[in-house]
């Protein structure tokens, strides 16, 4: 499942190659195993939820955690192995069912298939999160790879394999990378490719779900518990003439998504100084685009609710509690995505207390988004084992073609999203990290020692109302 604006957790592994003048010795690529452990907790809030299309509570929590193990295999051969679980709690995603947050009791299957034991007034709200099975879910991935290094150091080679799975979504990804190393390993070309083969378990909003599965009878299934209600607050005759039903009730009719990305990269170290690195991306995708769980509202079509009718005037409030309108689509997008990422980086060290880290991304893509991201990173040394990194992000986006704000759609539309993520805005992001290293690992767990500890905290805002912070703790152990 697509989640809404979550900060990723990047884990990212240097490693340096040297030499010996002569042919006697060979410095191992990798000297010995190396553990890195990262956890995280994110929590972000905002008013644009996309399940319940454009409007509602954004508010979600995840715990992350992801290790890394590095093996040296023999002196030019490093195997990791990379697994990460994250553990979320999300009110958006919990309203695929709003209704199960008037208390109604489920009697069995999921959000898609499931009964009421009571007959009771049913209602639900895009601000008030719902106790529905989507309400919550683990994500797991994990990542086996090979690197393997030429004698020389000036050629290196290799390949993952991946593999990530959370409720109705599965990823098989695969791939390889080659760099080679020129001008005394001063300059450095890569080139990497991957492809990720994933397939949607789709899960829709229960209105459009339940309608599909009672053929069209407003008067079968779910629907004969509940009254619906007109624009005016009126119940409607379910076997009239103006009565709700979806706009398309062609769900998901692929269920593969394919993404094949192709990466060039140069790196050049211009003195002892300054480094700069140049990278160009190409990332093509094929498939189901679109999220399935994401509503769909057109201003051209009358509107229908569920729950309290004195509430629909004020139904994008966050004091609205007990009304919801049934959708009108979910999300609809192209079967085809291009995406063009350029970015630099350049890395200045002023002296042995102080460096600079800069990054530059420009980001296009046939949707219409063209983006900018400016990074910058201030490490700061204030002793031989204390670094501290206070750092910012910026963030410029223009809006997809297709997306429009709540109820703001036509009908007459190809190609539809009220997702915020694809909407215009930009955002800020300020983090301060502290690390400490101890070359000598004097502190052990078992057989390891306790090579670095990197905490930090990063606060990000978007123009459009969406706050989150995310508190991380990276520790590095090395075999004795």
């Amino acid at each position: 499942m697509k989640k809404i604006a979550i900060l990723a957790i990047l884990l990212i592994s240097q490693m340096g190659f040297s030499q010996d003048g002569g042919n006697e010795y060979k410095k191992r690529v990798l000297e010995t195993a190396e553990v890195d452990v990262i956890s995280s907790f994110y929590a972000q809030d905002g008013d644009n939820a996309s399940v319940t299309g454009g409007i509602g509570t954004e508010q979600l929590t995840d715990f992350a955690t992801d290790i890394s193990v590095a093996i040296p295999l023999n002196a030019d051969d490093v195997f990791t192995i990379d697994a990460t679980i994250s553990a979320y709690t999300s009110a958006s995603s919990s309203n695929l069912d709003p209704f199960d947050s008037s208390g109604a009791s489920r009697t069995g299957g999921d959000d898609d298939d499931r009964s009421y034991k009571s007959t009771a007034a049913i209602t639900g709200s895009p601000w008030v999160e719902s106790t529905g099975a989507s309400k919550s879910d683990v994500w797991a991935n994990g990542i086996l790879s090979w690197s393997h290094s030429s004698a020389d150091r000036n050629t290196i080679a290799g390949a993952t394999v991946s593999f990530a799975s959370e409720f109705d979504y599965t990823s098989f990804g695969f791939g390889g990378n080659f760099t080679k190393l020129f001008n005394q390993q001063n300059t450095e070309v890569g080139v990497k490719a991957n492809i990720y083969l994933d397939k949607w378990d789709p899960r829709y909003p229960t209105e459009l779900d339940s309608y599909i599965e009672a053929g069209g009878n407003l008067n079968s299934g779910f629907f004969s518990l509940i009254d619906i209600l007109d624009e005016n607050g009126n119940v409607i005759n379910k076997n009239g003439t103006n009565v709700w039903s979806p706009f398309n009730t062609d769900l998901v009719t692929d269920t593969k998504r394919n993404t094949y990305s192709l990466s060039v990269s140069f790196s050049q170290i211009l003195s002892k100084k300054a480094q700069i690195s140049l990278f160009v991306d190409l990332v093509q995708q094929s498939g189901w685009l679109s999220n399935p769980m994401q509503r769909v509202y057109f201003a051209d079509r009358s509107n229908y609710f569920v729950g309290n009718a004195s509430s629909i005037n004020n139904y994008t409030s966050a004091t609205n509690t007990d009304v919801f309108q049934l959708s009108d689509d979910i999300e609809r997008l192209p079967d085809t995505r291009t995406k063009i990422p350029i970015g630099a980086r350049f890395n200045y060290y002023f002296n042995e207390f102080l460096a600079l880290r800069t990054y530059y991304r420009y980001y296009q893509d046939d949707w219409g988004i063209v983006a900018h991201t400016v990074d910058f990173e201030l490490p700061i040394k204030i002793s031989d084992k204390f670094t501290l990194y206070p750092s910012y992000r910026y963030y410029t986006q223009t809006a997809a073609d297709y997306f429009a704000p709540f109820d703001q759609h036509l009908s007459t539309e190809t190609f539809y999203t009220s997702d915020y993520d694809l909407s215009k805005f930009n955002s800020n992001q300020y983090g301060f990290g502290i690390g400490y290293t101890d070359i000598f690992t004097k502190f052990h767990i078992s057989k390891f020692g306790l090579k670095s500890v990197d905490l930090k905290y990063s606060s990000y805002e978007r123009n459009t109302g969406l706050k989150a912070g995310i508190v991380s703790a990276g520790f590095k152990f090395v075999l004795d």
